[in-house]
């Protein structure tokens, strides 16, 4: 898959390229999005995302819905490509995952606001917590919702301290899911690679 860092609809395969590829490139990706995965205690996953994993999603999406025309490619692009880091910041796909659907039911009730609680924590820095749902709320008064977006903006020290292996930490301290993760240092080796 051809990475520009930016993504444009000249920079996309055409839905007869995408299809010829797709199933080689398969694996590839899997493999990217598992390496970019932090499971942050029992149920909530965050999927750090990166230009491939959103180039991805849009070839995905413009296949599904069977999009070739120029104003829904834009459409698409416009929708996913906020999603990838800036080059000063991590944006990720937070998961809360409850297969029981009256145990997600009861638990996305009490974690109203678990989104807003998200934190990096890197050695020698405070806790940088998450920028959530920018693009719209996805909460209300009952409940959370199961995905959130979120971007974890880093100053230029601390991106440096990233690029210089500094450990780093993700966690939560929401009153009902206190938890926190040390992010492997491959899944670091290329979180570093997002930052300028």
């Amino acid at each position: 898959m051809k990475t520009t860092k930016k993504i444009t609809r000249e920079s996309l395969m055409t839905l007869e390229a995408y299809s010829k590829q797709r199933k080689a490139q398969q694996p590839q990706i899997i493999a990217h999005r598992k390496l970019r995965s932090v499971r942050l205690g029992e149920h909530i996953n965050v999927q750090f995302e990166s230009e491939t994993s959103v180039r991805y999603q849009i070839q995905e999406m413009l296949r599904i819905e069977k999009i070739f025309d120029e104003e829904g490619i834009a459409q698409e692009i416009a929708v996913y490509a906020p999603l990838v880091p800036d080059g000063s910041n991590w944006k990720a796909t937070v998961l809360l995952e409850y297969p029981d659907v009256n145990e997600r039911k009861r638990e996305l009730a009490r974690l109203i606001g678990v989104e807003d609680r998200l934190f990096i924590e890197l050695e020698g820095y405070p806790r940088v917590y998450a920028i959530a749902d920018e693009d719209m709320a996805r909460e209300n008064d009952e409940k959370t919702s199961a995905v959130h977006f979120v971007r974890f903006e880093l100053s230029p020290a601390m991106c440096a301290a990233v690029k210089a292996g500094a450990s780093v930490k993700l966690g939560c301290d929401h009153t009902h899911y206190p938890a926190h993760a040390v992010i492997s240092a491959e899944t670091m080796a290329s979180l570093a690679s997002d930052l300028s």
